[in-house]
């Protein structure tokens, strides 16, 4: 279509963001745009599979772009810790890495841009590229993380995991947070100015845009925000599901006709694989099926009970919609998709927004949390159990789902997108 919008993609480097953001592409597709996606390093081919035009940012010079799956490996004990010990051991190294690779991409990034020439860009980051806000056309900010992370006060602090009703606890962690991150707000903010552009105020690394923000939150876990946020700037799209081939089981040898169970910790949680042996040990005691997401380590897995299934990926969105329990880390791509199929969650948190989203469900009545390590077989089956035996929880979600459906976020987000462009032309 020669008049067709452009419309550059441009998620973190994770596959929580490259998913959303590819949903969001197949209904731009869908409605006449052409969607064509920025990529970080070690995300080729991610978008392509589905059928979109990618271009991978290099980074300039002495790259300093962090490998985040090496990242990962030399932080994961901090796993183990609570929200507020991660602060030091994750979160402040974590923030100097991602200010590190915005610095690194900066003038590849520019020169991408200027060669491709978008009507938008969508922008699904935790920072903002100056070469985006400098790129003369409306850029639409996509939140696939947790509804934390635009601040209010009555929102528990982002990443804390703590309940709007500590507020002790959310004053204590969002000082610490403050302290945490403030070396690495002072380098970034001075790069922004470096490159003609005001720092959103501290602690935050990307401000709204004043064209279009997208949230994934549905209602159902929404938080009451002090301050209402403006319609016309900010669209909540109740999930944001893409679209998936489809997914047949396999046969299992004994509970074949057994409630189904996906447990998938994202493509970095899985390497934990001895805590996913002991999670295999207590499923082979229950009477159900269980998928298991193995990412790259399906290999380490030879001895599988025959209620176990291991892979080393599944289309998720189509395993969830035939699954009856969701076991999660919290990542927002699958908390919404576990809530859009009205599937419980049982969310084992390890970093991030996964703290804050275990919190959530527990609040709102939608799943359970459970420490993602300490916890003996007795719990880990007894929540499982609970769970799938909660008929009250599930008839809510599945009443939950049907309005989800209904809203159609990754079409409602696309129509939002094409207006914002449209109208700023």
């Amino acid at each position: 279509m020669p008049n067709a919008k452009t419309i550059a993609l441009f998620p973190e480097a994770s596959y929580g963001a490259a998913l959303n953001c590819v949903g969001i592409a197949q209904q731009l597709k869908h409605l006449g745009a052409r969607p064509v996606f920025i990529c970080h390093p070690g995300f080729s081919g991610v978008f392509s599979e589905y059928g979109f035009a990618e271009y991978p940012l290099a980074g300039g010079g002495e790259s300093t772009a962090t490998d985040w799956t090496d990242f990962i490996n030399r932080h994961q004990d901090a796993f183990r810790q609570s929200p507020f010990d991660q602060l030091d051991s994750y979160i402040a190294p974590t923030w100097e890495a991602i200010v590190d690779t915005a610095m690194d991409v900066e003038e590849p990034l520019r020169q991408l841009l200027q060669r491709l020439k978008p009507d938008g860009i969508v922008l699904d980051n935790v920072v903002m590229f100056p070469a985006v806000a400098n790129a003369g056309v409306p850029w639409i900010r996509v939140v696939s993380c947790a509804e934390t992370e635009v601040p209010d006060e009555n929102v528990p602090p982002y990443l804390s995991g703590c309940s709007a009703n500590a507020p002790e606890d959310c004053a204590a962690f969002l000082k610490k947070y403050r302290k945490a991150t403030a070396p690495a707000h002072k380098r970034f903010a001075a790069f922004l100015q470096e490159c003609g552009l005001k720092a959103p105020q501290a602690p935050e690394f990307l401000g709204p845009s004043p064209w279009l923000n997208l949230l994934l939150a549905p209602s159902i876990i929404r938080h009451e925000r002090a301050e209402a946020l403006d319609p016309d700037y900010f669209v909540f799209l109740d999930g944001c599901v893409r679209h998936e081939v489809d997914y047949l089981p396999p046969r299992f040898a004994r509970c074949n006709d057994e409630p189904l169970v996906l447990t998938s910790f994202g493509s970095l949680g899985a390497m934990d694989v001895d805590m996913m042996k002991r999670m295999i040990d207590v499923f082979e005691r229950l009477p159900f099926r269980f998928l298991v997401n193995a990412g790259p380590w399906r290999d380490e897995y030879s001895d599988v009970p025959d209620n176990v299934f291991v892979d080393s990926w599944f289309p998720q969105p189509s395993v969830v919609r035939q699954a009856s329990l969701f076991i999660h880390h919290g990542g927002n791509n699958s908390f919404c998709e576990a809530l859009y199929f009205g599937v419980p969650s049982l969310i084992m948190p390890y970093c991030w927004d996964g703290h804050d989203n275990a919190t959530r469900a527990g609040e709102t009545g939608v799943g359970r949390n459970l420490a993602r390590y300490d916890w003996s077989p007795e719990e880990l089956s007894g929540a499982i159990t609970g769970l799938l035996n909660d008929t009250a929880m599930q008839k809510r979600l599945k009443a939950n789902a049907g309005k989800m459906q209904a809203h159609s976020g990754a079409r409602l987000a696309a129509e939002k997108i094409l207006e914002t462009v449209s109208r700023n032309k």
